[in-house]
């Protein structure tokens, strides 16, 4: 029979003993790999593939413009703490170099479009040769995640470079790459018979800049855009003037607006030629979590849809 003592005695052990639940939880959240994506497409494939073994930091958020991005004091101390740094790389992140050497970082530094074939910036693929979006992105177009095929290239850096760090990890990655390689073949399969079902005449699309580049070269769309690859530019009144004498003169049925830059300029665009806006695109940044491109894939499905809806009629 138990006197009051020992029960007394029980469970004062047991008031003692509940601190180290949350000391236990804590523990284990230091053991995650630290890790930072710079801009949140890319924080997406770095989440699909370190799942519950990382820390994921994405330095620009959702909705946010990564062209014109000013890093925080707060981003400097993320990359000092980071055992790896996510980049999409090919210039896209002009600031991403000086942020790297202010933080002092001893973090291993992974460029995931590495291994795309990279789209130079001149006219034969609708793209503009404006001087200052020329220099700033080195000639080169950035988006190559517009691309399924260089999203599993960027999924396939991303395992190597988790591995890398983190090696006790590696089944965990290369499992997480597998099944989302999976998930992004169905995606590609997709996204190509939904342009197959637009008549060849009418895949002509006007954006408000010029993001749709490795969308257009594997997908067989026309993109025109007013602005160049960076929303860092204005485009100039001969540029707008030279896009509305294009829609008229190839009666381009719709202009598209995007998440990342201002809609009065293709709104005007749109009243001057009749065209209809034919809805928002999402091209480098994801939309909020419960938005119509909270995710890669989510993004992928929505584009091609707002597409097919504005064009295959």
């Amino acid at each position: 029979m138990r006197t009051r003592r020992n029960v007394i005695s029980v469970l004062f052990s047991t008031l003692l003993a509940l601190p180290l639940i949350p000391a236990a939880s804590a523990q284990q959240e230091a053991a995650k790999v630290k890790v930072v994506a710079t801009f949140s497409i890319l924080g997406d494939f770095v989440r699909q593939v370190g799942g519950d073994r990382i820390d994921l930091t994405v330095l620009v958020g959702r909705n946010g413009d990564t062209h014109v991005y000013s890093p925080s004091p707060a981003d400097a101390r993320s990359l000092a703490e980071a055992k790896v740094i996510f980049v999409n790389g090919l210039r896209f992140e002009g600031w991403i170099d000086r942020l790297v050497e202010a933080s002092g970082t001893s973090a291993t530094v992974v460029e995931a479009a590495a291994k795309v074939k990279p789209l130079e910036m001149d006219d034969d693929h609708g793209h503009h040769d404006d001087d200052h979006n020329h220099h700033a992105h080195g000639g080169l177009d950035p988006h190559a995640w517009q691309d399924v095929a260089n999203a599993k290239l960027y999924v396939a850096a991303i395992r190597d470079g988790l591995t890398t760090v983190d090696p006790a990890g590696r089944e965990v990655y290369a499992t997480n790459a597998e099944a989302y390689l999976a998930k992004l073949d169905a995606l590609e399969a997709e996204v190509k018979a939904a342009v197959a079902a637009i008549p060849p005449a009418r895949r002509k699309v006007i954006t408000s800049h010029d993001a749709f580049g490795y969308f257009a070269r594997a997908y067989g769309l026309t993109f025109v855009a007013p602005q160049g690859v960076s929303t860092d530019a204005e485009a100039s009144a001969r540029d707008v003037g030279r896009i509305i004498r294009q829609i008229k003169r190839d009666k381009i049925p719709a202009v598209f607006l995007e998440n990342v830059t201002d809609p009065r300029l293709l709104e005007r665009i749109a009243r001057e030629t009749g065209a209809t806006i034919g809805g928002r695109l999402y091209s480098d940044a994801l939309s909020d979590e419960n938005g119509p491109a909270g995710t890669y894939i989510a993004m992928m499905e929505h584009n091609i849809k707002a597409l097919s809806a504005a064009l295959a009629r």
